[in-house]
């Protein structure tokens, strides 16, 4: 379903202008909320509230990096697209920082007790493995590296489809529970996903069935 007949276009100054506004947003709350911390303005638990912070918004900007692209359709419009790297990589720095504010400021960077942590809470790994594959998309995001990886990069950035149920799957273990507020992020994540996968799938498949009939024209 197309909204507009005509493919929307915006002008140079309109996208810098939002991409300005974005940065402003996305780089002012961060700061702002470690500023809050550090001045003890962050209620009578400033470390929980920076987790639960920093971990929530990587989580609803990794989701509003994923609306981009069903949203340039509906337009129709190319615009979203050129928004897409941009929110994606503050996906990442939330998760980086909500992973550094757990390590220094929970844990103190004890290296004992960290250890300790991966053991007894698995959610922690499943968090990392998350983070650890938001930041290969991240490194490999820059239009040399994207030239360079040619049709591996498009393989290698579908793992966004597993970043965003190992995001969740963090989020809903470590609040102990999959329903109250985690089951509407799961939803929605599921509305999101669920065409591209199948799409993804039946790609697959006529691949699989292409290079099948090519095996049997050879051996005939």
């Amino acid at each position: 379903m197309k909204i507009f007949k005509k493919p929307v276009r915006v002008s140079n100054l309109t996208r810098r202008s939002l991409k300005g506004i974005i940065h402003l947003l996305a780089l002012g709350y961060l700061v702002g909320l470690f500023y809050a911390g550090v001045t003890d303005n962050l209620g009578p638990d400033p470390v929980d509230t920076l987790l639960n912070e920093t971990g929530i918004w990587a989580i609803h900007l990794l989701l509003i990096t994923l609306m981009l692209s069903p949203l340039a359709k509906m337009l129709p419009s190319p615009e979203p697209i050129k928004f897409r790297r941009m929110l994606g990589i503050y996906s990442f720095v939330y998760a980086l920082s909500h992973f550094v504010t757990y390590i220094l400021f929970e844990l103190q960077l004890d290296m004992g007790l960290i250890a300790t942590e991966l053991v007894k809470r698995p959610y922690i790994v499943v968090g990392l493995t998350a983070l650890v594959l938001l930041f290969v998309l991240t490194v490999t995001s820059f239009q040399k590296i994207r030239r360079s990886m040619g049709k591996r990069w498009q393989h290698l950035h579908n793992s966004i489809y597993l970043i965003v149920p190992l995001a969740l799957l963090h989020f809903s273990w470590s609040q102990k529970t999959l329903w109250q507020e985690p089951i509407w992020y799961w939803l929605f994540a599921f509305v999101l996903l669920f065409n591209r996968i199948k799409g993804l799938v039946t790609t697959a498949r006529k691949k699989h069935a292409r290079n099948k009939n090519r095996k049997h024209a050879v051996q005939a």
